[in-house]
């Protein structure tokens, strides 16, 4: 055996060897991939239920909202007849409710004074 044909021999155990290194992680990344499609596959399963729920969940609060919209919008008219029956009120009965307040509170003062008039009187005939 010459010395080139030895320098061939061990380039391509060199060779082998480089390659089987190279393998070793290709063969490992390899594996990775696969999980990663597993895991993918099954988060993808996973979601179609989830997805479904949602929509019916998305369908019961629009219907929950228009219920709302409905109480809402009767809350409304009442606190409108609420408004017009407090106005007419005023208009009809508010006028004559202050005079007869206005009158009742000038006839107490008049009555205080006419006893306070008549107690003075009577300690002015005492004296």
């Amino acid at each position: 055996m010459s010395v080139g044909q030895i320098a061939a021999i061990v380039a391509a155990v060199a060779f082998v060897i480089l390659v089987v290194l190279l393998a070793i992680p290709l063969l490992k990344l390899g594996r990775t991939l696969d999980e990663a499609t597993i895991a993918i596959r099954k988060a993808h399963e996973g979601t179609e239920p989830l997805l479904s729920d949602a929509g019916v969940t998305l369908t019961t609060v629009n219907t929950q909202l228009e219920r709302v919209d409905g109480v809402t919008a009767s809350a409304q008219a009442v606190a409108a007849n609420t408004k017009a029956l407090t106005t007419l009120f005023t208009a009809t009965l508010g006028g004559p409710l202050v005079k007869v307040a206005a009158l009742s509170y000038g006839l107490r003062k008049a009555q205080q004074a006419r006893q306070l008039k008549a107690s003075k009187s009577k300690r002015s005939s005492r004296a």
